[in-house]
């Protein structure tokens, strides 16, 4: 069982663990961080650097509460270090607060520093070889599973923990049930060794019996002291500050002797192992704790206390005269308890990686030579290299990269910019001016006003009967503006209810009504800076035309459920096909809204009033329908033209546009003629001629021109095919000038690729 877990829904994959973790014990899953039992020392750095609190201490507050409910004679042990985290009590209340929740007896951990002594100070007096102190449960992890070659400098004695574990089941009776209470996570580990297993049942974290405490509601400094439980402890009590362990031995301690070293922090202890692993230092002993200060640092520390603080009060404990119970006989018989242990590697090696292995996952971070390597420990590994092999292993993913990630963004930036580019060009030439076809003097009037209002900041209000182009005039009106470059956000008032309408406009707040599970932006904050075009302005509410009027006379919008109103900046452009000054008149059409849209109107004329420009639309939408369906068109027979020019067209041109898409979809030639129009068109056209000779006469000479054109077509075909493509000897071939002979290619729509 792993002593850290991590919360998976709430790890983001920040690697700050990854990059904390002193031995690369944790590796990326595919959304989470986890932790890798086999390589894990327990320092609980992980949960320190977590910003999410991902990570989290294996639980053992349920197992405790029911241990203790079972009737069981259990056997609280403080560590020694709990006067720095309990600093607001008496050791006394925080002793009557544990018999309170149900513990037996309360005994003191510093008492199995002094149990190990002899042992510890015995076996470090030979000078054969270094010793390293295993004391601490983190740095005994970290040589058995990471530096092998150092177990047989670890002193073979059992932490004060286990020896307290030993002595209280040794001497009371292997039925006690001992809990013992610290700040190390690395105790959980240890726990579970062979070598310690049957010492202690549980270990419990300051932080979780404040849970319990919390959860049972017992305030601490309410309580009355009670006396503590076993031998009172003598320099054992120092033995949670850094250099405490040689006092609580009593092995004297000399800073400048280079026999005895000490060290806590990790980055003093992995500078010490790598040392000793490389053999530059051969002292006779090396106590080392993993966590910064000693014991008082561990990762279960108070953090708004300092070391001073932490500190004296350890010190202060050592000085004070705590009360203790009369002790048994039993527990004086210490001599027949055991406090050696042997020491295994659990060394799981990794598989390690071929130099082409290392070189193809450099590669796909975009680092193909050495100079590509930056070695700049985003990732959590010192190098390239490094991060490289911890890839390999499963231990990292490419991800973890930072500079690769950020050319990733960058190139992904470049291409959305080229993706823009290519959007906003087939926009202006979808909708740009030169798309408002006709060459009518109606149309050539609306294409003046279009230049002369469009680079000011003026509403303008388009109307026009349906289908006549109002939304193509409002964009060819933003395009001409100075706000070009900002968004142009169109909203067809018909097609959306009342009741969204004005969210959709002005956008809502959180719970302004049923289905508003959030905060939503409206089409004015949306367009501001640019322009907003409101299509069949006439169709909105009273309501709504209120809080459009709001908006152009104080350029400020309220969403729908709130409160504050927010300033914004748009140019608005409204179109209609309704008579809003019937409706001003009939009352269903605000009079003050109506003068402040019409500042500037522009009629669109209906198709039936550009009759002129007729020939060229239908060549524009045959280009648009040969396009969009894939197919070439060659042309529209003039019977088929005369049928469109006396067409009434309810519809406008939206409608010419539909019919003209309709005859390209049935013409099997790519030649539009009347017989592709729907029945009204033809019927038209029937009745439009005089005599039955008419008809017959434009029957004939459309159907010569018809087969003089497919002739001429397959004669042009002919020489491309005799000439292999190249035009200039086709046309030397046909005896015409090479112009011509383009016009004729045009004519057909026929390339090189169409030689048969």
């Amino acid at each position: 069982m792993e002593p850290i877990i991590t919360v998976k829904e709430k790890c983001r994959k920040c690697y700050c663990c990854v990059r904390s973790c002193p031995v690369k014990a944790i590796k990326v899953a595919k959304s989470y961080t986890e932790i890798i039992v086999d390589r894990c020392i327990g320092c609980g750095n992980c949960l320190s650097n977590c910003p999410q609190q991902a990570k989290m201490v294996a639980d053992k507050v349920g197992v405790t509460e029911k241990l203790l409910s079972s009737g069981e004679e259990v056997i609280a042990v403080l560590g020694s270090s709990f006067p720095a985290f309990f600093h607001n009590v008496t050791p006394g209340q925080l002793v009557a607060g544990l018999r309170k929740i149900g513990f037996a007896e309360v005994h003191e951990g510093s008492y199995g520093a002094e149990l190990i002594a002899d042992d510890y100070a015995r076996i470090t007096s030979d000078k054969g070889h270094p010793r390293i102190s295993s004391h601490c449960p983190a740095i005994v992890d970290l040589i058995e599973r990471h530096y092998p070659k150092l177990v047989g400098n670890l002193v073979p004695v059992v932490s004060p923990m286990v020896a307290m574990g030993r002595y209280l089941k040794g001497t009371l009776g292997q039925h006690v049930r001992v809990v013992y209470i610290s700040s190390c996570i690395a105790n959980k580990l240890e726990t579970q060794t062979q070598e310690t297993r049957g010492a202690v049942d549980i270990v419990l974290t300051y932080r979780e019996l404040e849970g319990i405490f919390r959860s049972r509601q017992i305030a601490l400094p309410a309580l009355a002291d009670e006396p503590l439980d076993g031998i009172r402890p003598g320099a054992g009590r120092l033995f949670p500050i850094a250099d405490g362990t040689f006092r609580a031995f009593g092995i004297p301690f000399d800073p400048l002797d280079t026999e005895i070293v000490a060290a806590c922090g990790e980055v003093n202890v992995m500078g010490i192992i790598n040392d000793l692993a490389a053999g530059r230092i051969s002292p006779r002993i090396a106590d080392l704790r993993f966590c910064y200060d000693g014991c008082i640092g561990g990762p279960g520390r108070n953090r708004a206390l300092t070391e001073f603080y932490r500190r004296n009060r350890v010190i202060a404990h050592f000085k004070q005269e705590v009360p203790c119970r009369t002790v048994p006989n039993s527990l004086l018989e210490a001599g027949r308890v055991s406090f050696g242990r042997s020491f295994a590697s659990k060394y799981a090696k990794l598989e390690a990686p071929k130099a082409n292995d290392v070189r193809k996952i450099l590669n796909a971070t975009n680092k193909f030579t050495v100079k590509d390597e930056l070695n700049c420990r985003a990732c959590g590994y010192r190098t390239c290299r490094e991060y490289a092999v911890a890839v390999y292993q499963g231990l990292a993913e490419i991800e973890m990269c930072l500079p690769y990630n950020l050319q990733q963004l960058e190139e992904d930036r470049g291409r959305l910019i080229q993706k823009y580019e290519l959007a906003r060009r087939e926009l202006e030439r979808e909708y740009g001016d030169e798309f408002i076809v006709g060459n009518d003097r109606k149309t050539l009037d609306v294409l003046g006003l279009i230049k002369q209002v469009g680079p000011t900041p003026t509403t303008v209000l388009i109307r026009g009967e349906s289908g006549t182009g109002k939304e193509l005039t409002a964009r060819a009106i933003h395009r001409y503006s100075k706000r070009n470059d900002k968004p142009l956000v169109t909203v067809n008032c018909t097609t959306i209810t009342d009741s969204l309408l004005e969210s959709e406009l002005f956008g809502h707040k959180r719970g302004a009504f049923t289905g508003a599970v959030a905060d939503k932006k409206g089409l004015f904050e949306a367009a501001d800076g640019g322009t907003i075009f409101l299509d069949e302005i006439g169709d909105i509410t009273p309501k709504l035309q209120a809080e459009l009027l709001r908006v152009l006379d104080m350029g400020e919008v309220r969403p729908v459920g709130g409160t504050a109103a927010k300033k914004v900046d748009v140019r608005l452009i409204a179109a209609t096909n309704k008579n809003l000054e019937q409706g001003v008149r009939e009352g269903w059409f605000r009079e003050d809204l109506y003068y402040r849209l019409n500042v500037f109107t522009i009629t669109m004329p209906p198709l039936r009033s550009r009759v002129e420009s007729i020939p060229i639309l239908v060549h524009h939408f045959m280009d648009k329908a040969s396009t969009k369906l894939n197919k070439r068109m060659v042309g529209i027979e003039d019977r088929a033209v005369k049928a469109l020019t006396k067409y009434p067209w309810p519809g406008n041109i939206r409608e010419m546009q539909n019919v003209i898409e309709r005859a390209a979809v049935l013409t099997h030639d790519g030649v539009i003629r009347v017989e592709n129009f729907p029945l009204a068109l033809s019927e038209g056209l029937e009745e439009g001629f005089a005599t039955g000779h008419d008809i017959h006469a434009a029957s004939f000479r459309s159907e010569r021109e018809q087969h003089m054109g497919k002739l001429e077509r397959k004669l042009i075909q002919r020489y491309l095919a005799e000439a292999n493509g190249n035009i200039s000897r086709a046309a030397k071939l046909a005896n015409i000038p090479r112009r011509t002979f383009y016009r004729l290619l045009d004519k057909y729509r026929l390339r090189e690729r169409d030689v048969r």
